[in-house]
């Protein structure tokens, strides 16, 4: 069975190919239009999909539109009119308006597909391809299963267990009970965008969670089996006219004082924010986790919705909850459901269980006359490696910033290895330079560490292993005694994003760790995404634009490099 799978509802675009039960190919819209999240969330384009990662799925499968089987999209507009009321919205013509478009995404599928697909096309609940996107990658035979995020159809947080093929939705949290709607909501307080989560999380080590705890959980009410969340607090409108009305009715405002002005100075006081919200997050996750260990006794966890890229929430349940096992997908957001939704219909229309690989590399590659041709468009001349690892390394070594371009593109937000910057951690400087020269974030957002599999115990508290470690989504705190030699990559609190990398999942990755280690006797190097203010890089033109309109010293692209002095 050839399964197309598709997400276009909100944000994160994406398209994945399911072949027989195993993930072929993967890949977010914004790496090809390069719109970051590849389009607004708006109630009026769910019917915008895709098209350009539709079309590389079935490029690099080698199929035609005729031989797709069956199509899946991550949200079923059935259970949206039954479970979302219109006076949810600030305006309630809003979801007539989105379930007039949800009604024209088979039309859009045809017009790409050009052809007609009847009852091809499947919609799935959307925290189901969540969980599917979690589970059947995880390679339990069974697990508990949490899903968190902004908002499904109406869920907001889903608990559910996997058994076999079997997927079962065992209790949720719906509208207005959204951690996901928190962040967005917070995040734009702060001055951020609603997509900043990251940054958010990253502030918090600055601030004290004890100062603002009680505002945060006039919005966030942790009780001992889940939370609620109050809408008026995030100035959205009440769920239930005849309940009370709030006193202040001035949402975050009133709560956390006048919001920030994008740009203006972060103050202590904004740190103290978001230290209260990472602290009230973690405690209604872990009241979910008490709740669902008590409703599936199951000692493997699988993890997905946006809130899952939560490194710190992450940590804690690794370190204090009851499951031993615990698995996230590299895509645990809403891109990941293109791939949740391809499995649930292959299971769904007779296939075997799925199992398919956890491996993150599942975008375009480019084999070396396309990365010539690119380089002699471009007007420059290549030079050719020996030994790319090793001249890399040594590039590092000596304080240079390297882009490394290698193999498939990564699916989910975060550069794995092959579409990644690479720089040194023994540097104390390393991360204004970064800041300085090419990704211009903000200073108090912390760079991660790409650690040899074989050595990273010896430099942080890993936990218990899991495949999930090399995603770059658990915050790890470092060896006391270790720290000093890599300021680059050690946040406030002691703790660093940690990217564990195995020789058998990216081996030349690997090597090149491996040859600044020889080096250096430091096994690791500073990991960020291969961009400026701009989605990942995904073709060697990318590649080559973002390197020169920036300042990084040397490209390297499989054998072929380029350094700032040609």
């Amino acid at each position: 069975m050839n399964i197309l799978g598709i997400n276009a509802v909100f944000h994160e675009s994406s398209a994945a190919l399911i072949i027989d039960g195993e993930i072929v190919a993967a890949c977010e819209e914004e790496r090809f239009n390069r719109v970051k999240h590849a389009k607004q969330a708006r109630v009026d384009n769910p019917h915008v999909l895709p098209e350009k990662a539709i079309r590389f799925c079935l490029n690099y499968a080698g199929l035609h539109a005729c031989e797709i089987d069956h199509i899946a999209y991550s949200f079923d507009p059935r259970l949206r009119r039954a479970s979302f009321r219109p006076q949810w919205w600030p305006d309630s013509g809003w979801e007539s308006e989105f379930l007039s478009r949800l009604a024209d995404v088979s039309a859009a599928v045809e017009a790409i597909l050009e052809r007609e697909i009847g009852d091809a096309l499947k919609f799935v609940p959307h925290h189901l391809a969540h969980a599917a996107s979690a589970y059947y990658p995880s390679g339990f035979d069974s697990a508990a299963i949490l899903v968190v995020d902004g908002i499904g159809e109406a869920a907001c947080s889903t608990l559910a267990r996997g058994d076999g093929a079997r997927i079962q939705s065992l209790d949720s949290f719906s509208y207005p009970h959204s951690l996901g709607f928190v962040w967005e909501q917070v995040s734009a307080h702060l001055g951020f965008s609603p997509y900043d989560a990251a940054k958010v999380m990253g502030l918090a080590a600055y601030g004290d969670p004890d100062i603002c705890r009680e505002q945060i959980a006039a919005i966030i009410d942790v009780r001992e089996d889940g939370y609620a969340v109050d809408p008026v607090a995030l100035g959205f409108p009440a769920v239930d006219s005849s309940a009370p009305e709030r006193r202040d009715q001035s949402g975050l405002e009133g709560l956390l004082g006048p919001p920030r002005r994008r740009n203006a100075e972060i103050s202590r006081r904004h740190a103290d924010i978001a230290a209260a919200l990472q602290a009230e997050t973690n405690a209604a996750v872990a009241a979910l986790l008490r709740r669902l260990e008590r409703a599936t006794a199951q000692e493997r966890l699988c993890l997905a919705g946006g809130v899952a890229l939560n490194c710190v929430t992450n940590a804690q349940i690794s370190r204090m909850s009851g499951f031993s096992d615990i698995f996230i997908p590299s895509a645990p957001h809403d891109a990941g459901t293109a791939i949740g939704a391809a499995l649930l219909v292959h299971c769904a229309e007779g296939g075997a269980c799925p199992r398919p690989s956890a491996s993150p590399y599942l975008g375009p590659d480019f084999d070396e006359r396309e990365i010539l041709a690119a380089v002699r468009a471009a007007g420059l001349t290549p030079r050719r490696s020996k030994d790319p690892a090793r001249d890399a390394a040594d590039m590092i070594a000596d304080g240079n910033i390297v882009a490394w371009f290698q193999g498939r593109m990564e699916f989910g937000p975060r550069a794995l290895g092959n579409r990644s910057l690479l720089a040194d951690p023994r540097r104390p400087d390393t991360r204004a330079i970064l800041n300085r020269r090419i990704k211009h974030r903000e200073d108090f957002r912390p760079f991660a560490p790409a650690v040899l599999a074989e050595r990273a115990d010896e430099w942080f508290d890993i936990g218990p292993p899991s495949p999930s470690r090399e995603f770059m989504l658990f915050a790890c705190p470092a060896k006391a005694e270790r720290r000093d030699r890599i300021p680059a990559v050690i946040h406030r609190d002691g703790t660093a994003r940690v990217q564990i990398v195995q020789r058998k999942s990216n081996p030349r990755f690997h090597e090149l760790i491996s040859r600044f280690f020889a080096r250096t006797g430091v096994p690791l190097v500073v990991n960020t995404s291969f961009n400026d203010s701009e989605p990942i890089v995904c073709t060697p033109a990318q590649a080559i634009h973002t390197f020169r309109n920036t300042g990084m010293d040397a490209l390297f692209m499989g054998d072929i490099y380029l350094t700032s002095q040609m």
